[in-house]
């Protein structure tokens, strides 16, 4: 049976979400009412809340000779999604779905009995110990789909999201991934089934279970999106959409109806939580829209991203913040403007995979910004041979995101006096025509954060702004 592709939803259902019975019967519903409408979904599921951050503890608990210790953190795992399936199951229905989860930790428990013995914890090793969680939720919901009588696949997504063996942050292999899609995934949509799969992991093409890194549940999303040229991507939270700020630090933020993909690249890259850059990519490719939404508040329009976003009234759509920077100044006065200088400067920081945020220049000097600490005395150490460093620490970066910035005049004089009262130590404009970062301290965002949103959304455009509600919403919250 044919299969208009433009049906097709791909629904990711992050941890809050999942994170207990209450959460996946809200998960359940909302997919339900996609098939009402006579869309056929694939769902993409994280971990339960909280579940990676123990799973992780499991491990290096393990891998540090902690064996007693590991395995009591499972066993409250174990415990948690047990409860959970049979709350939502019930005694009839739970059994087997509660057996399933039993096997899994079971498994898990060896893998953490091996590590100790060993006493060694190896990047491979950590992806396995953390695939557990993803293959652990989608057990669950697949099970109380079937519950509400929603004919439900599970699918291990190993099967289909194939990648490197860089554990950690695999580099998925698209071609590989549309095929495997094509092979497991269509004809279960074709069937009329409810496929259900964990984000986040992946595996090599010889089967070894890999991960995606940091919001990896929604790069799985938007690659199965991609690769079934799906027609819609939605990335359900706990949040009402994108905001023109975090709400925590001012109230009165915004919901944003739409953005443009280019947008909300830029946003999520400098600090939003909401969305993981990698998350776009796919969906540029093949131009297919991705919406924000909540699974908590499901009537809510939420933030839809496409190509092209309406033309905007303001100059800016959102105000993002980048926290825990460090600056690194590097000074070598008589070699700075030599042929080779700057690449041998860049060349460390790559060998180092430390991704640089901003960049300035003087006659004598190289200022750049980078959201890690660990690697910095290695990365100085490789510097001093060719320059004088110095960095430091506690910084902010505060990033104006909008529509052809570089065409406002005056726009930089309007931001800078916005904020005459803090001390900005970095500028970057001219770079990119949709933003405009400088960065501060990390104690004056708040107040730099509320003066500017004070200065630019007071009379903001309903065409691109929710003013019905300016209290409630997603956060663009701080790293």
């Amino acid at each position: 049976m044919s299969l208009d592709r433009n049906k097709i939803v791909v629904m990711k259902f992050g941890g809050t979400s999942v994170e207990d019975a209450a959460a996946i019967t809200r998960t359940a519903a909302i997919v339900e009412g996609r098939l009402a409408l006579g869309l056929r979904p694939l769902v993409v599921v994280s971990a339960m809340a909280k579940v990676t951050d123990h799973l992780l503890a499991a491990a290096d608990a393990a891998g540090t000779g902690q064996r007693s210790g590991a395995l009591a953190i499972s066993a409250r795992m174990r415990t948690r999604h047990a409860e959970t399936a049979g709350s939502l199951l019930g005694p009839a229905q739970g059994g087997t779905i509660i057996n399933d989860l039993h096997a899994e930790f079971d498994s898990l428990d060896d893998l953490l009995r091996g590590i100790a013995a060993v006493g060694e914890l190896t990047p491979r090793t950590t992806d396995l110990v953390v695939s557990f969680g993803e293959r652990l939720s989608s057990r669950i919901v697949t099970a109380a789909l079937a519950r509400r009588g929603v004919a439900s696949a599970h699918l291990d997504a190993r099967m289909c999201i194939v990648t490197t063996a860089d554990f950690g942050k695999a580099v998925p292999l698209e071609d590989e991934i549309e095929q495997r899609l094509l092979k497991h995934v269509l004809p279960l949509l074709q069937a009329g089934n409810v496929p259900v799969m964990g984000g986040f992991i992946g595996a090599t093409v010889d089967g070894i279970t890999t991960t995606l890194g940091r919001g990896g549940s929604d790069f799985s999303a938007a690659l199965a999106g991609g690769g079934l040229r799906a027609g819609a991507i939605e990335i359900w939270t706990d949040v009402d959409g994108i905001m023109t700020t975090d709400p925590r630090i001012v109230a009165e933020a915004l919901r944003v109806k739409t953005i443009s993909f280019e947008e909300a690249a830029e946003l999520a890259y400098f600090g939003a939580k909401v969305l993981h850059p990698a998350t776009i990519l796919p969906a540029v490719q093949q131009n297919i829209p991705v919406l924000v939404l909540n699974s908590r508040n499901s009537s809510s329009e939420g933030t839809r991203i496409t190509a092209v976003a309406p033309r905007c009234k303001s100059p800016f759509k959102c105000i993002a913040i980048k926290k825990r920077l460090t600056i690194v100044d590097i000074v070598a006065s008589r070699m700075l403007m030599s042929h080779g200088y700057l690449k041998a400067v860049f060349d460390v920081f790559d060998r180092h995979r430390v991704a640089i945020d901003m960049v300035s220049t003087s006659e004598v000097s190289i200022s750049v910004t980078v959201d890690t600490s660990d690697r910095l005395p290695a990365i100085a150490a490789d510097l001093q041979r060719i320059a004088d460093v110095k960095y430091e620490s506690n910084k902010a970066l505060v990033c104006m995101v909008g529509e052809d910035i570089r065409g406002h005049n005056g726009i930089a004089g309007k931001v800078f006096t916005a904020v005459q009262h803090v001390n900005v130590r970095m500028i970057s404009q001219g770079a990119s025509e949709i933003n405009m970062s400088f960065m501060i301290e990390e104690e004056d965002v708040p107040e730099a954060v509320r003066s500017l949103h004070a200065a630019f959304f007071t009379d903001p455009d309903p065409a691109i702004f929710d003013l019905t509600n300016r209290s409630a919403g997603a956060t663009l919250a701080p790293a």
